[in-house]
């Protein structure tokens, strides 16, 4: 793949990227290539790769002689995404606190009083990406690449739709609020107890999300048979 078409490919998959995950691109919407290219204004090489990685990541499916299918995000979508994120996520918190070098608690120092810096500012999405960041850099302490692209894939299964709990289940103050015992437990070197509080903090984002998308009712004993123990 030559430079400049592999450049256009990825401007592509990060445009149609972003516009599902903004939700311009709706849920359930279907769209062809044909399409796609043209409001692009580029070729339909790019845009047939960029929907490739696009099923790869999970957000969309491609239906014989029905085009792409933009994908939703259901109460069962989500527990199967939260029930890896504590599997990836809460022994990466463990690692984090017991291994991380002064470098990245800094980071994760930063990370978190940026979180609650914009709590109060109303840019529910500026404090969407602080979010990720803070659970990015907690997660790279593994040193493992793959580790923190697999947590940005998954918080993308569950944006697809818009599904959050901001505003909705709690507000951006309570959502940063959770993250403390998080970041404390990480900066003071305490694994138990950063295992803990990122499982704690998951399940109940899980739990609010499903509630939201199943009229309230959900097993609250769904994440129970992924009890580890350095979570107890």
């Amino acid at each position: 793949m030559s430079s400049v078409r592999q450049t256009t490919t990825e401007w592509v998959f990060a445009t149609l990227r972003a516009s599902i995950l903004s939700g311009e691109l709706a849920a359930g919407t279907r769209h062809s290539v044909y399409q796609l290219a043209g409001e692009l204004g580029v070729s339909r090489t790019p845009v047939r790769e960029a929907v490739l990685r696009l099923t790869d990541a999970g957000l969309v499916t491609v239906e014989r002689n029905r085009g792409i299918r933009i994908r939703g995000v259901t109460a069962e979508d989500v527990r199967d995404v939260f029930e890896l994120r504590l599997l990836i996520e809460v022994p990466a918190a463990a690692y984090a606190a017991g291994a991380a070098a002064d470098g990245l608690l800094i980071e994760v120092k930063e990370a978190s009083l940026r979180l609650h810096a914009l709590a109060d500012t109303g840019d529910t999405e500026a404090f969407g990406v602080a979010d990720r960041h803070l659970h990015a850099v907690i997660a790279s302490a593994v040193g493992n690449r793959h580790v923190v692209a697999e947590i940005e894939r998954l918080r993308d299964l569950i944006a697809v739709r818009g599904a959050s709990t901001i505003g909705r289940s709690r507000t951006t103050r309570d959502i940063a609020g959770e993250h403390d015992a998080i970041v404390e437990a990480v900066c003071e070197g305490e694994p138990v107890a950063a295992a803990r509080a990122m499982r704690e903090h998951l399940v109940r984002t899980g739990t609010l999300l499903m509630r939201q998308l199943s009229d309230g009712e959900v097993d609250e004993s769904w994440a129970e048979r992924l009890r580890s123990p350095s979570s107890e």
